[in-house]
């Protein structure tokens, strides 16, 4: 199938397929508690500068979205879990530099369709995430 002329290449290259299916299934982030729930398992896994910019273009430092995150947690063991829906698919992952991936997406939650993207960074034991950022797809 031919692409629009708009649409870039978005191929993963062979040599990455075995990081992106690592990747895919850690997005999106902060949604598997299987990666742990825990402060502590949240500063493991984000690095001491990450932030994000939300598809609302407002940027989140690392304690916001920490303080957002416990907020969801409470709730949840309160019997108040957030509805959240979500569905991710079109994943394409590059290399950047030594060990460091910017991995795409997209992410359907109910009818809110948002490009996501997340840098992450191997490190001796496990991933870290340095940046992420959600962009809304204009219906």
């Amino acid at each position: 199938m031919e692409l629009p002329a708009s649409e870039p290449d978005r191929q993963t290259a062979a040599h990455l397929h075995g990081v992106l299916a690592e990747l895919k299934c850690r997005e999106p982030i902060f949604h598997h508690p299987e990666f742990g729930t825990s402060r502590e398992d949240f500063e493991r896994a984000t690095a001491p500068d990450f932030w994000e910019t939300g598809a609302s273009g407002q940027r989140y430092s690392r304690e916001f979205v920490w303080a957002t995150l416990e907020q969801r947690r409470l709730a949840a063991e309160q019997g108040r879990p957030e509805e959240d829906p979500w569905e991710t698919s079109d994943f394409q992952l590059r290399e950047i530099a030594s060990d460091t991936y910017l991995l795409t997406y997209t992410l359907r939650q109910d009818d809110r369709l948002t490009r996501r993207l997340t840098v992450w960074k191997r490190t001796a034991n496990d991933w870290t995430i340095l940046y992420h950022q959600g962009t809304v797809v204009a219906s």
